[in-house]
């Protein structure tokens, strides 16, 4: 199993984490993943942290496809892999409707078929094999709409990009899980119960089904973010984990479309994601944070003491012999002690 290490995005001040970033490779750690909402942006911390590091892989968890077109993306994927030395890994993911229509103004649209799309495209970018063209319910390349100027013409890329280059995809909805079967290298649970695989198996079968070709979890990664509080005192180390994830399951996206609060139900915990949200939303975020259950924060993250992460990092262990995790990729401002324990328990 491999160690990855998520920095995310920033608060009012952006600040990255260099010297945590620094010894996680020093440490072993396979990759740092950057993130993205409405604030900071994941290229330029991408680029921050390449340009000061000279192993880890850096990748984006995620880009937001409303952000920017296929081929951008395209063209800052090939530029970051040749400027690193092929350290790049390329994260994309729909993110969800308040957003993409709220901050960046563009229809929100059937997010699985645009990821499907816009996926495509950046491969067919990749690969160079044909200039680019692209007819689809999203993306028309030559652009030949009634507004345009009918001078676009098919282009392929000045700049050769790396065919092989992994591509991501966030997504924890049935459908989101099959797309990233089907046209991705990997994707990543935002939270994940390691012996809850099997909201996962279907999906990710119909999705490798679907690509036509023969692949399987041996060619797929895994990757979930497991928020590390290491610490003697248990219920302050549970704190900000309840934080983060009444912030989610509450108010990340409108009652009636809330992927993340949907997951929790499906995990096992609907009374709980219900009453976190009607808190949430009503205002009262105290109350509920306090009603994430400890057994929801137990069962997707590490917490508490050395001896009581050594003994929760066996399930994970457990996982990746299943061939269930690849990567664990460790969220929620992990300390420097939290990220040497892991390495010496997991490299």
């Amino acid at each position: 199993m491999r160690l990855g290490l998520m920095v995310g995005y920033s608060g009012a001040q952006l600040q990255l984490p260099l010297e945590t970033i620094k010894e996680a490779e020093r440490l072993g750690f396979d990759s740092v993943w950057v993130a993205e909402a409405y604030g900071s942006d994941a290229v330029t911390t991408a680029s921050w942290i390449l340009a000061n590091t000279s192993t880890i892989k850096v990748g984006t968890a995620i880009m937001q496809l409303g952000a920017r077109t296929p081929a951008c993306t395209a063209m800052t994927a090939m530029s970051l892999d040749h400027l690193s030395g092929g350290r790049f890994i390329l994260g994309l993911g729909p993110s969800g409707p308040q957003v993409v229509e709220g901050w960046h103004g563009v229809p929100y649209g059937k997010p699985i078929t645009r990821l499907k799309e816009y996926v495509e495209i950046v491969r067919k970018i990749l690969a160079r094999e044909a200039p680019l063209a692209h007819q689809g319910e999203h993306y028309q390349i030559p652009y030949r709409g009634l507004d345009g100027t009918g001078l676009g013409k098919p282009l392929k890329s000045i700049l050769h990009g790396d065919p092989g280059l992994k591509i991501y995809t966030a997504g924890i909805t049935p459908n989101g899980v099959r797309a990233a079967a089907e046209i991705a290298d990997g994707f990543f649970p935002v939270w994940m119960e390691p012996e809850r695989f099997d909201l996962f198996a279907e999906p990710l079968a119909q999705g490798f089904a679907a690509a036509g070709k023969a692949r399987g979890l041996a060619e797929f990664d895994v990757a979930p973010f497991v928020r590390v509080v290491l610490g003697d005192d248990l219920d302050a180390c549970r704190r900000p984990i309840k934080e983060h994830l009444a912030l989610y399951i509450g108010g990340m996206g409108a009652r009636s479309r809330n992927f993340y609060n949907d997951y929790t139900r499906r995990l096992g915990y609907a009374e709980a994601a219900a009453r976190i949200q009607d808190l949430y939303l009503a205002g009262r975020k105290e109350e509920a944070i306090a009603a994430v259950p400890d057994a929801l924060v137990d069962a997707c993250s590490l917490v508490g003491p050395r001896g009581r992460i050594h003994e929760g990092l066996a399930r994970w262990k457990a996982a990746a012999a299943r061939g269930e995790v690849g990567t664990l990729v460790v969220a929620g401002g992990a300390s420097v002690e939290a990220l040497r324990l892991l390495a010496a328990e997991l490299l």
